[in-house]
């Protein structure tokens, strides 16, 4: 499990005299250093104004004016974002001429009203189109578990996720589009969010799929993602209540989830589930044949090449060659898509959704392994057939619940010292408190067995 502090514990740490400007500090030295990761991890680094901001919140807390309880913590921003006064290049080559950001976005606004400091942008797979984290531009940051073979952090939040478990960053603002904050969450140790889609506003957020797109947290722990999700959402955050593990009922799909499971996920989604099952959940295998059939309806690329070639199409006539090859030939997928395709294709989503949605209903979610797999290392996805093959593999489990449209996260279920391995909670759409009350209940039993 992660022993990055939680958001509470950084708290708790300033009622007890701890500073900000401290914790910046440190968080700047970790990525500074010449052994790390911080150069691969962040894109840009906003040192002095990170500084600035703590010294600004230290002084209010000292008065007794913190914006928040959190004020003056440092989170990472993927570089998908808008940060007024820097170009938002989404990880790419093609974008690093555009203009300034004249505003931030709405999802950064919200984090800086509450006290929160971004401390950089951080690294990502070129405009988010991959669920491994590899970037050919900037290099790929390792992850922490097995960093001497150098194992991907997955993505396309790879430098958020790799920005805490390192220590430069308390937190990460992601995004999520196929699982792109619940991966790299599930491969290095930590819990990745993605909301109900339209909780949190997409703006200045350069968009890969308009009508998958969700934003998120990575952090150490359920209630830190739920205090982050709560603030993104322009909500008050909240206590998590205790949810009775007695009585919940989930449902584990037995379609499609667990083909190509290595054995280190096996072995800790089973001891995962038993554990559930002994404290009083009621889980049940469920057919859910439907998931099937989500092969042939994005069999032209789906939403993600018809949306993101739209959005691409004016640069990639003019820019084609900086592009990352193999991101480049996943968006002109989307030209496969006529009128006619895109239609059908709305219209079966919004019946998968209607007749997944009655057969899952009973259940208060559903319970599968995030990824089937432990993280490849970054070398063998030189070759081209590998890459391809694991890159479909880490998104299809995480890419259901965006496509049902439901809120889901990905909590650690592995044991200490071993490669980590993701547990996934699949809600109900709008239900992300309550998928919230459940995750921590979960949480708590599994780091408490595993302690």
């Amino acid at each position: 499990m992660s022993a990055v502090p939680t958001l509470a514990d950084l708290a708790r740490s300033f009622d007890q005299g701890s500073r900000s400007r401290d914790i910046i500090e440190q968080c700047l030295a970790r990525i500074a250093a010449p052994e790390g990761e911080g150069r691969r991890t962040f894109l840009k680094v906003h040192a002095e104004q990170a500084r600035a901001a703590a010294d600004f919140h230290d002084t209010m807390r000292r008065n007794g004016a913190a914006a928040s309880p959190f004020a003056g913590i440092p989170v990472s921003i993927k570089d998908l974002f808008d940060i007024a006064g820097d170009t938002t290049t989404a990880g790419s080559m093609a974008l690093r001429d555009a203009p300034p950001a004249k505003r931030d976005a709405p999802a950064l606004s919200r984090l800086r009203a509450a006290g929160f400091i971004p401390i950089g942008r951080t690294n990502m797979t070129e405009f988010a189109f991959s669920g491994l984290g590899i970037n050919p531009h900037h290099g790929t940051p390792a992850n922490l578990y097995d960093r001497k073979n150098a194992r991907i952090p997955g993505g396309s939040s790879s430098g958020a996720a790799v920005s805490v478990t390192d220590g430069m960053a308390a937190a990460a603002l992601g995004t999520d589009t196929g699982g792109s904050c619940r991966i790299p969450a599930a491969l290095c140790g930590l819990v990745g969010f993605k909301p109900t889609a339209k909780r949190v506003p997409l703006d200045g957020a350069v968009p890969l799929s308009t009508s998958l797109d969700s934003i998120g947290p990575i952090a150490a722990s359920v209630a830190c993602c739920a205090v982050l999700d709560a603030v993104l959402a322009g909500e008050e955050p909240r206590p998590l209540r205790e949810f009775p593990l007695t009585g919940l009922r989930l449902a584990v799909p037995q379609t499609l989830v667990f083909d190509g499971i290595d054995a280190d996920v096996a072995r800790a989604f089973a001891a995962a589930r038993t554990r559930l099952s002994e404290a009083g959940a009621q889980i049940a295998d469920l057919p859910l044949r439907e998931l099937s059939e989500l092969g042939r309806i994005n069999s032209k690329g789906g939403f993600g090449a018809a949306e993101a070639y739209t959005f691409h199409r004016p640069l990639i006539e003019s820019k084609a060659a900086l592009y990352d090859p193999r991101v480049l030939s996943r968006i002109l997928r989307g030209r496969e898509q006529d009128a006619a395709d895109y239609i059908d294709l709305v219209r079966a989503r919004a019946d998968f959704i209607r007749r997944v949605g009655a057969i899952v209903a009973p259940f208060d979610a559903l319970l599968l392994p995030t990824v089937p797999i432990i993280a490849p290392r970054i070398a063998d996805l030189d070759d081209e057939i590998a890459y391809r093959d694991i890159n479909l593999l880490l998104l299809r489990n995480p890419t259901i619940a965006n496509f049902l449209d439901a809120c889901a996260i990905s909590l650690p279920c592995h044991r200490p010292g071993e490669a980590p391995v993701g547990l996934m909670l699949i809600g109900h759409h709008g239900g992300d408190g309550r998928l919230f009350d459940i995750a921590a209940a979960a949480e708590h039993l599994l780091r408490a067995k595993s302690n």
